[in-house]
């Protein structure tokens, strides 16, 4: 059974297309656009029969924008609708610029059979098409990102059912997390998934750009505009047209550039710094936070207007220690990742240092989970990632005993030296920890100099950042 939406004020209109349609169609009748909304919002209809004279533009107006618009909330609750516009005789020329800023065809009345059926069909073609796209994006998300939306983890399932359902629509998004839980890879897969696939994906990390530079960045620059600045220079606004921005950490953005990017939100034109040419762009906007922006917006430190437009749709990207059941998929993709760029062939994890991830609370999330594999990578000398090449504080109370007999092949001054290397490392490990990574006192405590601890930091790949969070 096919679910078709007739919205047209005059009822002869709706009677004369029932009459076309036979007892496969479910048809559903409003007589304006708003009630047509509203229907369509409570179920899902391949099919729209859409009154011009409903539509509110008139025919001396010929920006497409405004069909677009109208188009719009019909779009972003189910994508794949066809649109049929229905018109009087004397309007086809703004039928046909209907058509070009998005509906299906139209059809001008009253309805003569043949035509009807002529436009049914091309209709029903567009819906084979539509769904023929949405197989090959389900083939694509079984089997292209199988790897990467692997989970065990019933949070993040429902993570990855919201971006599969949002993907294919207009809508802005916004991610919510802490830093390190892949927000970045979230947001490629949202664009993967829409219909920007084909066109750029720009990534702009807000809080990394000095503060002066962001409105730059983002908007571009007109030459002269200031010190500096001696050519013109396109925004990742511009560049990203017809594709995906991703902005990182928005919650750091000034108060002068947050106006800019409502202007961007709310009509989808901009002008460069020290230009007075309005631009036009058509760009999804995914958007990522680590903070609780909210908070911000009601304390006045983010524009609540910007909060509202950016917060169409929320997605809360849970953190490691939520989903301990997906440790094992992630280190399994990240050791394979290390052997593919790497010349080492170690082929699994100790089921103690499997134990001792599900334990530690993971405060850097994916992103410290990864950096952790790849130190041990470069220092494990077996086929095995042993406990021994972890940093203590993640091993915990776990025995770091022997994964196999000595190596007899080696000398034993190779023997004795590896050993040595492994006791030194994890004893330096052990007082960065208890110095949280304060490099004075932990060189006094060793009873070396700085220079040398920096230098044995170095051999072992050990960095202070790991161990602030242990401090008293």
């Amino acid at each position: 059974m096919k679910n078709v939406l007739v919205t047209t004020p005059v009822s002869e209109i709706h009677r004369s297309i029932r009459s076309f349609l036979d007892k496969d169609y479910r048809i559903d009748w409003t007589s304006d656009k708003d009630s047509g909304l509203e229907v369509f919002r409570k179920k899902r209809h391949e099919l729209l029969f859409l009154d011009l004279d409903l539509l509110g533009v008139t025919s001396d107006r010929q920006d497409l924008d405004e069909y677009k618009n109208q188009f719009k909330p019909f779009l972003e609750l189910f994508p794949a609708v066809q649109i049929v516009i229905l018109s009087p005789p004397d309007r086809v020329r703004d039928a046909v610029d209907a058509v070009k800023a998005g509906a299906c065809t139209f059809l001008s009345y009253p309805f003569k059979a043949d035509e009807f059926k002529y436009v049914l069909e091309r209709a029903h073609t567009a819906i084979r098409t539509q769904s023929e796209l949405e197989y090959l994006r389900n083939s694509f998300w079984r089997t292209d990102v199988q790897e990467i939306v692997r989970t065990e983890s019933p949070i993040m399932g429902k993570v990855y059912d919201q971006i599969k359902a949002v993907a294919p629509t207009r809508a802005t998004i916004l991610l919510l997390g802490e830093t390190g839980t892949g927000k970045n890879l979230l947001a490629k897969l949202i664009h993967k998934q829409s219909n920007r696939a084909a066109k750029p994906f720009i990534s702009v990390h807000c809080g990394a750009i000095p503060e002066g530079l962001v409105e730059s960045e983002l908007f571009g620059h007109e030459k002269g505009a200031f010190t500096g600045a001696i050519r013109k220079k396109l925004g990742k606004f511009e560049i990203a047209h017809g594709g995906t921005i991703f902005l990182d950490e928005i919650g750091t953005i000034s108060a002068s550039v947050q106006i800019k990017l409502l202007q961007v939100l709310q009509e989808s034109t901009f002008q460069r710094v020290g230009g007075e040419t309005t631009i036009t762009t058509d760009v999804r906007v995914v958007a990522a936070t680590n903070v609780i922006l909210k908070e911000m917006a009601d304390s006045g430190q983010f524009r609540r207007d910007l909060y509202y437009r950016l917060n169409v749709f929320p997605i809360h990207v849970p953190p490691l220690r939520d989903r301990i059941e997906d440790i094992p998929i992630l280190v399994s993709v990240f050791l394979k990742n290390l052997n593919r760029y790497h010349l080492k062939n170690i082929s699994e994890v100790h089921p103690h240092v499997l134990e001792a991830f599900s334990n530690y609370p993971w405060p850097g999330n994916i992103r410290e989970l990864e950096n952790v594999m790849e130190r041990a990578y470069i220092l494990e000398t077996s086929p095995v990632l042993s406990p021994a090449s972890f940093p203590v504080e993640i091993m915990g109370s776990v025995r770091c005993e022997p994964l196999a007999a000595a190596d007899t092949s080696l000398k034993l001054s190779e023997v004795r030296r590896r050993a040595m290397e492994q006791a030194e490392m994890l004893y330096l490990s052990e007082v960065l920890k208890i110095h949280g990574g304060r490099i004075n006192l932990t060189a006094k405590a060793a009873g070396i100099t700085t220079r040398q601890l920096h230098k044995l930091m170095k051999r072992y790949h050990l960095h202070k950042e790991d161990y602030r969070n242990s401090r008293n």
